[in-house]
């Protein structure tokens, strides 16, 4: 048997391939150069000729505020090209003595608490100026001071409450129209999965809008707007492999691809509730509780259009249910008590990219249910239900845009 040898253009002749031995020698070159440059110039400096005496690049960013009766506590993060040390802290143009921990400098990508025994006024608005030893200073505006939420059964019961209200109980409701839609024909379940395309659609831009809000409320050192678009493509990535192991999914596999993109959606907005509800940023009043309600009902009816031509079993409902509306609670739980804006974002940019792998199986099976291939996703009932799928989100988005 003649041993395989690599592949080379016809007519010349074949590369032997390397030894292990040798292979590992070329392997370990390259990296041994790279140490040795490495030693050279932390040995050497040679950039100490570009000193001119200015003062390192700073920067500080706020990831969380906490009140309390002992004062403001804020947790910042360091991003500067060298450990800062905070000098002093100023609050409504004040000084005010504080405490730090851990002390001392603050190394780039480490985070530290301040804590200032300020009385601060339920309801007002107060302004934070944060100064380092270099004199650089970095601002931070409470826009409405209120008590932050602390771990204890009724705070975590009252936002549970919140999140099966915005997040459980819609889905369930749209859920419910299940056995009046079973006997709608190929239009009527083309319209009703073109809807489905059209409120995911709206889902996925709203999140991605938010997560690149966030992502540059984040420290630099993250790099928002990279972190959310390699987020949302691995999301993506992932979930089509995943996906598409047995074939295009239908069925009960779709509608649990839909409530997975539903739930990793709420996960991200439950943070951003409970965030601004900590920060008093939002007075979460009927109104917006009811308007969240009416928003995200069309999840549900979504949930349950790839399975019409089925009949799954009872407990499939409730499991669904919880996979698209709980993630809603545990946002909420986590927004209020252990905020920051770089998780928030990169939550709501997975749930985004997973939104997007949804929308695409959803039409791929719209063409292949459909009979008519892709010239299905032009007929009237498809363009009609993306068109009320997306002025349905749109529409009841203005209930709670605040």
């Amino acid at each position: 048997m003649n041993e395989a040898r690599p592949f080379t253009e016809a007519g010349s002749t074949p590369i032997e391939a390397p030894r292990p031995r040798a292979a590992l020698v070329w392997l370990l070159l390259p990296l041994a150069v790279l140490a040795l440059a490495i030693a050279w110039l932390v040995a050497a400096d040679p950039l100490k000729s570009f000193d001119n005496g200015a003062p390192p690049v700073e920067n500080l960013t706020f990831e969380r505020t906490v009140l309390s009766s002992d004062g403001i506590d804020l947790r910042v993060r360091a991003g500067g090209s060298e450990p800062m040390t905070i000098a002093q802290v100023l609050v409504d143009d004040a000084y005010w003595q504080f405490t730090q921990d851990p002390s001392g400098p603050i190394a780039r990508g480490d985070t530290a608490r301040i804590r200032v025994p300020y009385p601060w006024v339920l309801g007002e608005a107060h302004a934070v100026k944060v100064i380092t030893n270099t004199g650089a200073t970095f601002e931070h505006e409470i826009a409405v001071a209120v008590p932050t939420p602390v771990v204890n059964a009724a705070s975590l019961g009252s936002q549970a409450l919140l999140g099966i209200f915005v997040g459980i109980v819609p889905v369930a409701i749209g859920l419910m129209f299940y056995p009046a839609l079973r006997g709608v024909g190929r239009n009527g379940m083309n319209f009703l999965l073109a809807m489905t395309v059209g409120l995911l659609a709206f889902l996925m831009i709203d999140a991605a809008g938010e997560a690149f809000e966030l992502a540059g409320e984040s420290a630099a050192i993250f790099q928002g707007q990279a972190m959310v678009v390699l987020a949302a493509a691995a999301s993506f990535l992932l979930l089509m492999a995943a996906g598409r192991r047995s074939g295009t999914p239908a069925g009960l596999t779709l509608a649990t691809f839909i409530a997975l993109g539903i739930g990793l959606h709420n996960l991200g907005e439950g943070l951003a509730i409970g965030a601004a509800f900590a920060a008093g940023a939002a007075g979460l009043g009927t109104f917006l509780v009811l308007g969240f309600t009416i928003h995200n009902i069309t999840e549900g009816i979504g949930i349950a259009a790839p399975m019409l031509k089925a009949r799954p079993p009872l407990w499939t409902f409730p499991a669904l249910t919880l996979l698209a509306g709980g993630p809603a609670v545990l946002g909420l739980w986590v927004g209020s008590l252990a905020y920051a804006p770089q998780w928030s974002a990169l939550a709501l940019a997975i749930g985004a990219g997973a939104i997007l792998q949804v929308v695409v199986e959803i039409s791929a099976y719209l063409a292949k249910t459909d009979g008519r291939g892709t010239a299905a996703l032009l007929s009237w009932p498809v363009m009609a239900g993306l068109a009320f799928g997306v002025a349905f989100m749109y529409g009841t988005a203005m209930l709670v845009k605040i």
